[in-house]
């Protein structure tokens, strides 16, 4: 379990790597978009039938990586628009 917090983390700091620009996302929420990528991941590697859920392969950690890229731009979309509404 501490392994998959572990990959979380990583999954999440490398997504906001992928991100061009500046991120305001908080530890916490880099380690929770990290842990959603890594879940989808092994939830697709597991579906193509190339790994379980909780181990670690190439395509679950392509995935997971790529779901959290996806994960840190809605969330700094949705909280540019919270916000900029906030502001009004």
């Amino acid at each position: 379990m501490i392994g998959f917090v572990v990959f979380g983390l990583v999954v999440g700091f490398l997504a906001r790597l992928a991100v061009p620009g500046r991120q305001h996302l908080s530890l916490l929420a880099t380690l929770v978009l990290g842990l959603v990528g890594s879940v989808v991941g092994g939830v697709v590697a597991n579906a193509l039938g190339t790994g379980d859920l909780f181990e670690l392969n190439i395509v679950g950690s392509l995935v997971a990586i790529a779901t959290a890229v996806v994960l840190v731009v809605v969330g700094e979309r949705a909280g540019a628009v919270r916000d900029h509404a906030h502001h009004r």
